[in-house]
């Protein structure tokens, strides 16, 4: 009997089970540093989120605020059974503006390779300047930025296909 799954197929389908060993639901961050969260739901091409993504972080600009972290300026969270996520961020004393808040890494099932992107905040003024936003056509963009909610945290959603599919980066 012949199957459709490749050999190639690495990340998935159950990265989920694989992983839980790599999560501290426990983990709060320690420190004076003043902290956003980037809250959102990671969806697959057809508008179905996803419960077993896992989405990593890199916050460059924090690892001076999270020295008493294991790592600072890391974040792995797995997506929950709805597709939703929530990222602590915390936000450095003078942030650049037109930087990313955080860099991103996407593992999911049905990817046969992790995706790479950034995420900047709405509300930063150096948006329009910044050098990485440049680098994308101007209809796409917005695939990159979160959106302040009322509530004072951010809302980014992740989309791996379709018509407002995320913007993501080849490092190779």
């Amino acid at each position: 009997m012949s199957s459709n799954i490749t050999t190639s197929q690495t990340v998935g389908p159950f990265p989920h089970e694989a992983w839980r060993w790599a999560f501290d639901a426990t983990a709060t961050l320690h420190g004076s540093a003043a902290t956003i969260v980037v809250s959102g739901v990671i969806y697959d091409g057809d508008g179905t989120p996803i419960n077993d993504a896992i989405i990593e972080a890199w916050l460059p600009d924090a690892v001076a605020a999270e020295q008493a972290q294991a790592i600072p300026g890391f974040r792995r969270v797995p997506s929950d059974d709805d597709g939703a996520f929530s990222i602590e961020v915390s936000l450095p004393a003078a942030p650049v503006s037109g930087k990313p808040v955080m860099f991103v890494t996407v593992f999911a099932r049905g990817l046969t390779r992790h995706q790479f992107c950034a995420v900047f905040l709405q509300d930063d003024p150096g948006l329009a300047q910044s050098e990485i936003l440049l680098q994308v056509p101007a209809e796409r963009r917005g695939t990159l930025i979160a959106h302040k909610q009322a509530q004072g945290q951010y809302r980014w959603d992740i989309r791996l296909q379709g018509e407002q599919e995320t913007v993501f980066f080849d490092y190779a």
